[in-house]
């Protein structure tokens, strides 16, 4: 097949620095990798942030990463991104006219947006599949007057789930909501992040600890992810005698007051908890040292108001590190309660307490909690395995489309074959 993957703000190439990489470009990246693993063609069309960039840059064998000028050509926060859809959609179209994808697959609702458009400047549209990665409905109902998505989102983004061939959405909460936007059950698949295995394991070094215990929290710091739940829930640990210290990776490191609001707002969390010396915020580390710090850890906490899916989990358990999680969003589906960690109510500070205080007291508990969850991610969410279940929601969408059988996942020209005969 000739995969086209849309992702506006969230460039595959980002993954390569890895700290100013978000879920959504890992995910893109990964996912081409292992399309393009299986045989296939992949195009991810992103746009152009740097003019410096070259129009289509070689990310993996198999998989070319096109730089699309719309807008200006630097940093637009991707708010402020939708103007610019109709420009992103001109390019990508002009690029099919001679391409001919078999299938397109977007990531994110204004890339969504985006590919519609495109398609239907061509006399023959290749189907669309969307990933949603967040939905606009549920940031609205826990962030309220913070969200900052542009009004236009609360009807486009369901136009976008309504009008594509198909939607894979992440985890099952996330298909609930779709359903109640309106979008078809049956245009929904149901298909998880994954995480490298190579990279995250639970063989080799261990960062140094300061103290006996370490639990650690990874993720961008902005007050929906819950890390002030955490210091609190470190401090009535630490009450109990346990000798423990939280390290907080993620967002700007502790610095001059100002520099970081979020940062500041945590500090004197931890300062009024009187936690202040056990609490570490480290600020951004780089993929290649992430798991070292993973297996430095005896607990992670990932501990958000909401969560549209959470990488940081399926990171620590391919790590063999237990997960206290928050019950929402993609965390319910990938951390198994009393299987590969704990599940606690959010903003629940004495749940996570409890939840912590347990598996530290528990060696034998934390190995097998660390060990079932090393299987499950081999069984599960290897990417490998995510690639292939994507790859069979793409050749059954097209089969659909074009009323054929689906063809087999074994030829990847059968589908190019297919598409020449019928044009």
């Amino acid at each position: 097949m000739r995969i086209a993957m849309v992702s506006e703000h969230a460039s595959p190439l980002a993954a390569l620095g890895g700290v100013d990489a978000g879920g959504q470009n890992v995910h893109v990246a990964a996912l081409s990798t292992g399309l393009a693993r299986r045989g296939h063609d992949v195009r991810v069309y992103t746009r152009r942030d740097d003019p410096d960039l070259p129009q289509r840059v070689e990310l993996a064998p198999g998989v070319e990463v096109v730089h699309v000028d719309a807008g200006p050509a630097g940093h637009v926060p991707k708010d402020d991104m939708l103007p610019f859809m109709p420009a992103l959609a001109a390019g990508m179209a002009a690029d099919w006219l001679e391409w001919e994808p078999d299938v397109v697959h977007s990531h994110f609702w204004m890339s969504g947006v985006a590919a519609l458009d495109a398609a239907g400047r061509l006399a023959a549209p290749p189907p669309l599949v969307h990933t949603f990665h967040a939905l606009g409905v549920v940031k609205r109902r826990h962030q309220g007057a913070d969200d900052t998505s542009p009004a236009e989102r609360e009807w486009l983004e369901p136009d976008v789930g309504r009008r594509v061939a198909g939607v894979v959405a992440t985890c099952s909460d996330e298909a609930f909501e779709l359903k109640k936007l309106g979008v078809p059950p049956r245009n929904i698949s149901v298909i998880p992040c994954g995480v490298d295995l190579d990279h995250f394991s639970p063989g080799g070094e261990r960062e140094q600890r300061r103290r006996r215990h370490r639990v650690l929290s990874v993720g961008r710091l902005v007050p929906r992810k819950g890390v002030g739940t955490v210091i609190e829930a470190i401090a009535e640990v630490a009450a109990e005698g346990f000798d423990v210290e939280l390290v907080v990776v993620g967002g700007g490191a502790a610095g001059p007051r100002g520099a970081d609001p979020e940062v500041d707002r945590l500090e004197r969390i931890a300062a009024l908890a009187g936690v202040a010396d056990r609490v570490e915020l480290r600020g951004q580390v780089p993929q290649s040292d992430l798991p070292d710090v993973y297996r430095s850890a005896d607990v992670v906490v990932c501990a958000p108001w909401y969560e549209p899916f959470g990488i940081v989990p399926l990171e620590a358990m391919a790590c063999g590190v237990p997960v206290v999680a928050s019950s929402v969003g993609g965390l319910i589906d990938s951390v198994v309660d009393g299987g590969t960690g704990r599940h606690v109510p959010p903003r629940d500070v004495a749940a996570v307490a409890a939840a912590i205080r347990g598996l530290l007291l528990d060696d034998q508990l934390r190995r097998q909690l660390g060990e079932n969850g090393r299987r499950r991610m081999t069984r599960r969410y290897a990417w490998s395995r995510i690639a292939a279940d994507t790859e069979r929601t793409y050749l059954a969408t097209i089969a659909e489309a074009r009323g054929t059988t689906t063809q087999s996942s074994h030829d990847p020209g059968a589908i190019r074959r297919t598409r020449g005969a019928t044009r």
